[in-house]
C-alpha cells in the first residue's frame, strides 16, 4: 500500500474534522503548497485511504430530536429477508451486522419517543426474522472532538 508520513496524516485528519475545506484553506491551515495538498489528496483517493467525501445531516435540524440504537436477535434462515426490509424502513441510518448478543445494531431517528416506538413495535418488530429487539435511546452524545478540545495542554 505504501508508507502514509505526518503530511498525509494532517491531511487526513482534517478533512476528517471538515472534508468540505478548499484545498487552498486546507494548505494555508497546514502551512503546505496548494499542488502538494492537491497531489496529496488525489494520491489518497487513488490508493483508496479516502472512500468518498460526503456530508453528515444535521437530522435534529430537520426535526428528528430522538436517536435509538436497537440490538436485533434473528432467524439466521431469514438474514437477507431482515436487512432488505430494514433498509426500507426510512428512519434507519445505518445497520451494523455485530458479534455478541445481537445479530445486528440498527441506528435509527425518529421525531418523537412515541413516533420511535411505533417504528420499532410496527415497522421493525413485525419483519419476518426479527426474534427479539432491545432499544437504547440515546440521550448525549459526546465527540471525540470535544473530549481532545477540553483536556488541559
Amino acid at each position: 500500500m505504501g508508507r502514509i508520513d505526518d503530511l498525509d496524516l494532517k491531511i487526513l485528519s482534517e478533512l476528517s474534522k471538515d472534508a468540505s475545506i478548499s484545498v487552498p484553506r486546507l494548505s494555508k491551515k497546514i502551512n503546505i503548497n496548494s499542488s502538494v495538498v492537491y497531489s496529496r489528496i488525489k494520491r489518497l483517493v487513488k490508493r483508496g485511504l479516502i472512500k468518498k467525501f460526503t456530508i453528515v445531516i444535521n437530522d435534529e435540524a430537520l426535526g428528528f430530536n430522538v436517536k435509538a440504537l436497537t440490538g436485533i436477535t434473528m432467524d439466521s434462515k431469514l438474514r437477507d429477508n431482515v436487512l432488505g426490509e430494514l433498509f426500507k424502513i426510512p428512519e434507519v441510518r445505518e445497520v451494523a451486522e455485530v458479534t455478541g448478543r445481537f445479530d445486528v445494531l440498527v441506528t435509527m431517528t425518529a421525531r418523537s419517543l412515541d413516533e420511535m416506538h411505533q417504528i420499532i413495535s410496527e415497522k421493525v418488530g413485525r419483519i419476518e426474522g426479527v426474534q427479539k429487539t432491545e432499544t437504547f435511546i440515546e440521550m448525549r452524545k459526546t465527540s471525540r472532538e470535544i473530549i481532545s478540545n477540553s483536556v488541559p495542554k
